[in-house]
């Protein structure tokens, strides 16, 4: 049975609405910022706060994270060696990318510092915990779970993620790419991410794979003080 054209608009905007949330953030938060009077660097937090808030309420939405694994080559232990393997490698990437003309110029950054350049570890711990927990999730479930399957069919939730063809892959890829400051490396994560999906049908995995990627990259970050990747 196909669904109703309100439930269709119902899980678009499910997927849409905590990645649109996201990235309004990135325009208003310095604005909201000086109104209220705060750090602007607080505002991550309450960023993140509005997109966890999105995602508990649409959870029972999201059909996708609670489908059984199809029988791929890539279902049980292989396919999350695959996801390892593959974030760790999108973050060797991310890195190795990042020089003209593969990336935009890059900006100062999220730099999570006091006045006299200390770590502030609350700041760190929120920034890690939205990039490596809250952003997985909500990216896999609006640039791998709908657009690439959109751009096959409009009913995204009927068309299986084995099914999607290699253009939806990479139009969808080459989107998400450019979402970045490193663009060419977040094309290369966007395959990455979507071929995973792709050949295994779970998005559990991209999710996971793009946890490990954010997750390192931040560690990465903190250790090094290029804020800029941030």
């Amino acid at each position: 049975m196909s669904p109703t054209p309100a439930a269709s608009r119902r899980a678009a905007l499910a997927r849409i609405l905590p990645f649109t949330l996201y990235i309004a953030f990135l325009v208003i938060a310095a604005p909201l910022a000086g109104l209220v009077g705060i750090d602007v660097r607080w505002m991550y937090a309450v960023q993140i706060a509005c997109v966890v808030a999105a995602l508990m309420y649409f959870w029972r939405d999201y059909v996708e994270l609670r489908e059984p694994a199809p029988d791929t080559p890539l279902r049980g232990a292989t396919g999350w060696v695959a996801a390892l393997v593959l974030g760790v490698a999108v973050w060797a990437l991310w890195i190795w990318l990042d020089f003209s003309p593969f990336a935009f110029a890059p900006g100062k950054g999220y730099q999570p510092q006091d006045e006299a350049g200390a770590l502030i570890p609350l700041m760190v711990v929120v920034r890690i915990f939205g990039a490596a927990v809250v952003v997985p999730v909500m990216e896999e479930l609006f640039w791998r779970s709908f657009v690439q399957r959109w751009l096959d069919r409009a009913d995204f939730l009927s068309l299986p993620a084995c099914a999607v063809t290699l253009r939806s892959l990479l139009f969808a890829s080459l989107a998400f790419g450019f979402e970045h400051g490193q663009w060419a490396a977040g094309i290369v994560a966007g395959l990455a991410y979507g071929g995973l999906y792709l050949k295994s049908g779970r998005l559990w995995l991209a999710i996971v794979s793009h946890a490990l990627t954010n997750l390192l990259l931040g560690l990465w970050v903190v250790h090094t003080a290029q804020w800029h990747f941030w």
